[in-house]
This record gives structure tokens, sequence and C-alpha cells, in this order.
């Protein structure tokens, strides 16, 4: 008599391959492989979203095919001349032509207005900002791209990534007085650099997880762009219940864990209990040290704010701290709130009114300072912000000295004029570690958000475009037989604000490519624009490890794709800048022998021929360099070396769309 034999229970999984699993429409689960995701969500900002739009017109787009996407206007808010209001009017009729909610200037922070206002458990976001990976902090698996991506995802397209390996991190214990969240994510960054997160999704987990809020979670996951992880994710569990419940959306609230005896790739283990104030210096994310070790270092300015530290609780435990203090005289102490709502809560808190007393600039709801926008620091001054990012440069200043720290540790430099240890505070100015009492629920401003228009109605919608606005460029694709100069070196960690900086003198010409392409690269080499110039058949430049961290804006590769860029040789790339050169047709090679990077001089001469069938044949080529030959390889999936041989997507949309 045959028996049956009983049902295997399914796998163990973990959050992020539950996420992963609900949304995968193409490939396997196998780390390395490309998959396909279904995407739910969208977020585009100003310094991003224009080219996003322009490319939606450029396939020919009717109407997004997202559950919903958002258009904010939070990077370039000043309004110095006509460009940026100009493009923040073309932003609006796009989002009303195409389908979008508009989040209007001076709303708040694209990450945590997202978050309050449409972020849900389960869901897939990405966003053309690097810093679209806090959405996590709901249990949501939220990915930041290149805007290309943003566009062909609300045209129904999946989003293709390489399968991450899933970091588990456990947290234990809790976190010391004086001691925030901020101070976990530094700690990371402490063990393992700003490349340490690279092809992986970092999952924390375990029962330390109890004392950290849902806002507490956004700082940890915002800064997993910092070390250069595909997502961040958190579970979605009594925490982000309670979060859903004080903006009123507790309804949409799914429980989502991970089962028992789940496995991960990888093992981390954090215990809260131990940490101590962390700070990075400059001009790394990754310089992290402890701060007790740079005290005493002049302070000039502090700030508080950006999407790194946007909650409430950021900047009411700045305030108590700061409640009937005077801020140290050669300190100027600025406070971007960061969005309206949480305004009103500082407001109704009274902790409004403990900055201001305490000589705090208040400026308007907005990334600001953090991308440039404002509050630039007296050269070589130094400057400690709450925010997520200090490459050189990026703060408006060229000869800059930022520091990065959490609420207390600013607090503390802004009553001493110098890096100061926060635990001290207890004994020089007898003020206690702070414990702001939240509200039970938070303020909702939705005035500031426009729904999309109706179908019908969107349809009749013109674009409005001021004269900065340009159309993209045409891009001719890559030659079978490729002949360049490389006219640039670059060592290692070259960030996207190297490539094309930020700032209030540059972001404003976003939308006009060949306008924005004369400061490519000018932060290491003033001379490149003209130098690409020169260079009739295009030109190469070469790199080290993990080539294009930071942001995910597509000017960093569309300028120097203008000025003739065909190829890009480094050691390792960083994710997203990765996937934008391959949508734009520019081929992205490592050496075999990351030694041969240091054997290369400008004014070398590139040849590879047959470019089109190596690429197609497999992922090794054979490039003469000067006088040697050199071995490298790509990484890119047929899709992509489809995309790189037409000359980008753009050229291949028409068909997708």
């Amino acid at each position: 008599m045959a028996t049956s034999s009983a049902p295997t229970d399914p796998p163990a999984r973990t959050v992020a391959h539950k996420l992963i699993a609900d949304h995968l429409v193409e490939g396997e689960m196998e780390q390395g492989s490309e998959i396909g995701l279904k995407v739910d969500q969208t977020l585009t900002q100003d310094a991003t979203g224009t080219m996003v739009m322009l490319e939606l017109e450029a396939m020919g787009l009717d109407r997004i095919r997202t559950e919903l996407s958002v258009q904010y206007v939070d990077h370039n808010l000043l309004q110095t001349d006509e460009k940026n209001p100009e493009d923040h009017l073309f932003l609006q009729s796009a989002a009303q032509r195409f389908g979008l909610w508009f989040s209007k200037a001076g709303n708040g922070v694209s990450h945590p207005v997202h978050q309050a206002h449409f972020g849900r458990p389960g869901a897939t976001l990405i966003g053309s900002d690097s810093h679209t990976c806090a959405a996590g902090a709901l249990g949501m698996l939220a990915i930041g791209v290149g805007g290309l991506e943003i566009a062909m995802a609300m045209a129904g397209q999946p989003l293709y990534v390489s399968m991450p390996r899933i970091w588990g991190v456990e947290l234990t214990g809790e976190l010391p007085d004086w001691v925030s969240a901020k101070d976990v994510v530094l700690e990371m960054l402490r063990r393992h650099g700003v490349s340490g997160g690279v092809g992986r999704i970092i999952e924390y987990h375990g029962e330390g997880l109890a004392q950290l809020t849902a806002m507490d979670r956004h700082v940890i996951a915002n800064m997993g762009a910092e070390l250069g992880a595909t997502a961040t994710v958190f579970p979605a569990d009594d925490a982000v219940r309670d979060y859903l419940a004080a903006v009123g959306r507790d309804d949409e609230f799914t429980r989502i864990e991970a089962d028992a005896g789940a496995e991960y790739d990888l093992i981390e283990h954090i215990e809260l209990s131990e940490l101590e104030p962390l700070i990075a210096a400059p001009s790394s994310p990754g310089n992290v040290v402890p701060v007790a070790e740079v005290e005493d270092e002049e302070v000039f300015q502090v700030v508080v704010g950006s999407s790194a530290n946007p909650g409430l609780r950021d900047f009411a435990a700045f305030a108590e701290i700061l409640d009937g203090q005077e801020a140290d005289s050669r300190v100027s102490v600025d406070v971007n709130p960061t969005s309206r709502e949480v305004l009103a809560d500082l407001v109704g808190g009274g902790w409004l009114t403990s900055l201001i007393g305490a000589g705090a600039r208040i400026h308007q709801s907005g990334c600001m300072g953090c991308i440039g926008m404002g509050q630039a620091p007296a050269a070589g001054r130094n400057s400690l912000r709450t925010m997520p990012r200090n490459f050189p440069g990026r703060s408006g200043t060229e000869e800059d000295s930022v520091w990065l720290c959490s609420p207390e540790t600013a607090a503390a430099a802004a009553l001493t004029g110098k890096i100061t240890d926060p635990r001290t505070l207890s004994e020089s100015h007898g003020i206690g570690a702070p414990r702001p009492q939240l509200p039970d629920t938070y303020s909702r401003i939705d005035r500031m958000l426009m729904p999309p228009l109706p179908v019908e109605e969107a349809r009749e919608v013109e674009l409005v475009k001021g004269s900065n606005i340009s159309s993209l460029p045409d891009f001719a694709p890559i030659e079978d037989d490729l002949r360049a100069p490389v006219i640039l070196v670059m060592g290692d960690d070259v960030s996207t604000d190297e490539i094309m900086p930020a700032g209030s003198r540059v972001l404003p010409f976003r939308s006009n490519i060949p306008k924005i392409s004369e400061f490519t690269f000018t932060r290491i080499d003033p001379d490149y624009p003209a130098n690409a110039a020169g260079a009739e058949g295009g030109h190469v430049v070469v790199a080290g490890k993990n080539y294009g961290q930071g942001s995910s804006r597509e000017h960093a590769v569309i300028a120097p794709r203008y000025l003739g860029l065909r190829a890009v040789i480094a050691v390792s790339f960083a994710r997203i800048h990765w996937q934008n050169l391959a949508n734009f047709g520019i081929l992205a090679l490592e050496f075999d022998d990351p030694e041969d990077h240091d054997r290369i001089a400008t004014g070398d001469e590139v040849s590879i021929d047959g470019v089109h069938e190596a690429l197609a044949a497999g992922t090794s080529l054979t490039a003469r360099i000067g006088d040697r030959e050199v071995g490298v390889h790509h990484r890119l999936s047929p899709r992509q070396v489809e995309m790189v041989l037409a000359g980008g997507r753009i050229p291949l949309a028409a068909r997708e769309v």
C-alpha cells in the first residue's frame, strides 16, 4: 500500500527575501544573477526629476503605469534667478501631464514626506535619489536608482538589479544616554567603510529593534547608501504600526517579519549598549572615529536637518539640549525642518521657541545645505552636520571641512564652540540626556501635495518649458573598434559630487546639458571640459575602486557622455553609477589585474578591436593601452549589452513602451 509523504514546510525566509519574492517577475533569486522586480511606487526630486520628465516625453508615454509616483521639489529651492522657479513650473506641468503626485517647493524633503504620506509595508519603491533606501524603515524594498530606471518603471517596465546577498545585522541591548540612531549607522561605517555594503541588502533584526522607532530606523536605513548597499530593510513590526497610526494611516499596516530560523548570507552583531558618540571626519562618511578622540577641534557652524536625521525626535532632542542656553558666539546654528509637519510639531511642542532663544537660524523645509544649496561654511572652518555626506566641496565651499554626527553631538558643539563629547554636558552644563515626549499623533498637512489629474484632463496639459530646459542629446552607438585617449586618471572612491558638482552655482543648469557639462570633473581637473573637446573622436577615463559612489544623479553620466566619454575603465564601480553608464551607452570595464590601474597615464591611447562581438560573446576583452595589452572585463547582462551597443536605453525605449 502506497504511503503519502508528509508535506514539507516552506523554507524560512528573511524580510528581504519575502519582499523580493513577492515582486519577482524575471530571473531566479540566485546571488549575482540579474532579476527583474515589479515596481509599485516611484519617487523623483527636482535635481533629478527634470531629466526623468524629459525621458518620459522622449518615450511618448501617455500615463504612468505604477501604483503611485510622486515628484518632489526639495533640493533646488533657492530662487536667485529664474532658473529654479521655471524648472519647478516644468515639473508641476509634467506631473499633471503624466499622472504623478506633486509636492510643492517648501513642503519638505522627499524621503520623510514620502514615508509619512505614501510609504507602506511590503511595497517596492525606487527613487532617482540614492537615499530612497530610507523607506526600508517601514518594511519596504526601497532602492535608489538613476532617473532612466524611474522613467522605465513608470512606463511599466521592471527594475533590473543583480540579486544581492542578504546581510543580517542583529541588534541587541539598549542605546545608552547621549547615543542615538545616527551612531548606529556610523558604527557600521566605522567597521566597513563606504563600500562595505556593495552587492548587499542590509537587514536589521534582533531584540534591540524594540527601542528604535520607525524614524530612528529611517536614520539608519538612509545612510545605507553611504555603505554602498542596494537597500536596507527593517521588519514591519509594532514600531511601524505605531508610526502609521501616528500619521493617520494605521489601516495600511501589514506585519512583515523574518521567519524563525531564517538564514542570512552574512552575519553581523551590534551590542547597542556598547556604542558611544561617533563622528565622520572630513571628507568621507567612512572616516568615522569616536567623538572623544577629536574633542576640542574648533567649530564654526552646526547644521541640523536633511534626510539623514529628519524626524521630530531629532530636532526636539537638539532643542532640549539648547533649551535655556545660548549658542557659542563663534557658531552659526542652522536648522532645516525636514517638512512643514515637523515645523508645525516643533511649534506645538515648544521646541521651536527653545531653538530661537538659543540663537538658531530657521531655514525653509528642504535639503538645503546637504546639497550645497545655501548654508555653505567658511573655507577650512569646521562644520558639524547631521547630514549623510561630507564629500569634498559638496557643501558649496571648495575648501570645506564637514563632519557628520548625531543631533546630540551637534548640540554639544553648538554650546561649546568645539567638538565635544555630549556625555560631558551633564557635568559641564548641568544638562541631562534629552528624552523628548513626542505627540501621539503628528501634524498632517496635505495642502502642499497635489494629486494626479484625471486622464482626460491630463492629456490637455502642455509642458511648461523655460529657456533653461534643453532636449536630451542624441547619442550614437559605441564604435566597433574603439580608439580614444585617456584624458583623466583618478584614484579610489571618486564620488558623483566630484564628477558633477552640486550646489547653487551648478544645479540650476540641471535641465541644460550643454551648460552643465561645462562643470564636469572640474573638482578633479579644471581642464577636463577643454581636454574633452580637444579629443575629437571621444575619450576614456580611468579610476580606482568604488568609482561613482554617492548621488544617483544621471548628470554625472550624461554630461561626460555629451563631452565624448566613450568608456570608463576602473578597478570597481558603485552600483547606481555603473547602471547609469550602461543606460546612456558608456562602456564600463574593470581591470582583470587592479595593479594595471597604476600603470596608466594621461595621454595613453586606448584601443579595443571588435567591441560589438566581444561584448556579445562574453565578459572578457583585451585593451591596448599605450604600449601594453591590458585584460579587462565587464559585468553587463545581455540586456545591458544591447543597450550599450545601441547607444543607451532611450533608443530602445520606444520599442519597449
